[in-house]
């Protein structure tokens, strides 16, 4: 799945601007980015529900603007809102959509009661869509995405509602679907389990394509790490011993975990691990070394997009 040059405008507002991104087959590609950079757009565009002003969108090496329809039948389209269909029963919703595939009668009831059973629906499978709470409605709205068995699935804000349990649910279906073969596109604020689930990332800002990594090259850059230890003075001057840059040493009587705290910025895991050993060595006393964030939230709150809009 690829964007070239893409660009979308409503008005006078230009929500996606020349934008290009490739998402591989049998991998996760995340987007992240503030509220309003296009994410939905750009989405919608790769769904072919909306057409680009410029630029096109390629899935599975179709554009849609010349064949929606073998664009459709690839994708599993999951919108940050469940929708209509209220009055149908769960497993009717599932029913209805596997018809407009055109799956057959003898399959359908069989990939019904499959994706009941995949997302957790079963006790609800008679209840009208209207009663489930919201988390309920985007597991329902995972499984209708995924009923014609897509080898494309674009997700807004899929774990938008969900208890820890759907959410954990969530990521075990998305990358057993990438580990299938499956391209699949996310968007999503929740970073932490963002990075759990992608195999790549492409940061959005004012419609572009700011930046694009895999997961496993932002654990080159920059994060900061929290350091914790029972002796204020003797953090202090182990750090300075091993002239290591750092803010306040926060004596104990000030944090929340009432053991002395500083926070330094390290290049990588590699040297975490190296400062672990001499700060140990040098009698600091250490009783906690951890990154304060992800290695993704860490990328986008070094952002000018996350400076700029005050994070998250």
């Amino acid at each position: 799945m690829a964007a070239e040059h893409v660009s979308r405008a409503f008005g006078s507002v230009q929500a996606v601007a020349d934008l290009s991104f490739t998402a591989p087959r049998g991998a996760v590609t995340a987007l992240v980015g503030p509220n309003g950079c296009g994410k939905s757009t750009l989405m919608l565009m790769l769904a072919s529900l909306l057409a680009p002003d410029s630029g096109r969108v390629l899935v599975g090496g179709v554009d849609p603007a010349e064949d929606s329809a073998a664009v459709r039948a690839q994708v599993g389209w999951m919108p940050d809102q469940f929708g209509a269909w209220d009055s149908l029963r769960v497993a009717e919703v599932l029913e209805v959509m596997g018809r407009a595939y055109f799956l057959p009668t003898a399959q359908l009831r069989g990939r019904v009661d499959e994706l009941l059973e995949l997302l957790d629906l079963v006790p609800l499978a008679q209840q009208p869509a209207h009663v489930l709470s919201r988390g309920q409605k985007q597991r329902l709205g995972l499984a209708r995405a995924l009923v014609h068995d897509p080898q494309v699935l674009v997700l807004d804000e899929p774990a938008s509602g969900l208890d820890p349990a759907s959410r954990r649910r969530l990521l075990q279906v998305v990358r057993s679907r990438a580990a299938d073969g499956a391209t699949v596109l996310v968007s999503s604020h929740i970073l932490g389990e963002l990075e759990e689930m992608a195999d790549h990332v492409v940061f959005m800002d004012g419609g572009r394509a700011v930046d694009a990594s895999s997961l496993r090259d932002l654990a080159a850059r920059p994060r900061p790490w929290r350091i914790s230890s029972l002796h204020h003075q003797a953090l202090v001057e182990a750090l300075d011993h091993l002239q290591v840059r750092h803010g306040e040493v926060v004596p104990g009587d000030r944090t929340t975990s009432g053991h002395a705290e500083a926070v330094v910025e390290l290049p990588d895991d590699a040297t975490a691990a190296r400062l672990l050993a001499d700060l140990t060595a040098a009698g600091a006393r250490i009783i906690g070394f951890g990154p304060t964030t992800g290695r993704l939230e860490a990328a986008y709150l070094a952002s000018d997009a996350a400076q700029r809009e005050g994070a998250l």
